[in-house]
């Protein structure tokens, strides 16, 4: 009996042992990166309304709008950019009349956004757009409906 005691006991301890042999482990990291981006706010559209222009009481016309967007928690903002519209000439923006086909130049002078923090999608922040039309560039010019189209672009 004491010899089959002995037996067990060993054979206990190799199974015990064996089993020990057999445990192992491994580190596994878990990771994630937030993307810094920041994007314009629905509707994806604005309006720099030079209003009416009047060849008779000629002055250069500075007007401003603004449109929302937000930033990625500590992205730094922008810089931001304008196209050069669907009436650009080689050197600047103009606005066109599609009865007349004369077009108006005009300056996308600032684009300047609010002093507020970048915090995420759910506080929007505010940007400011300013152009300029001279009074030079609109006093011969046919009455109508002058427009252009131009992409502002944000990058972080």
């Amino acid at each position: 009996m004491r010899k089959s005691m002995a037996v067990f006991f060993a054979l206990a301890v190799l199974a015990a042992g064996g089993a020990a042999w057999a445990v192992d482990t491994n580190t596994l990291t878990v990771r994630a990166s937030v993307v810094g981006t920041c994007k314009f706010e629905v509707p994806k559209t604005s309006t720099l309304d030079f209003g009416a222009l009047d060849p008779s009481v000629a002055v250069d016309k500075s007007v401003s709008t603004t449109t929302q967007f937000w930033c990625t928690k500590g992205v730094v903002t922008g810089p931001f950019t304008s196209g050069q519209g669907l009436y650009f000439d080689s050197t600047k923006n103009n606005m066109r009349d599609t009865a007349s086909g004369d077009v108006i130049p005009y300056t996308i002078d600032s684009l300047t956004p609010d002093a507020n923090p970048n915090v995420g999608p759910g506080t929007t922040r505010t940007l400011t757009i300013a152009g300029t039309v001279l009074a030079t560039d609109y006093t011969g010019k046919s009455a109508g409906t002058y427009a252009d189209t131009v992409t502002l672009t944000i990058n972080p």
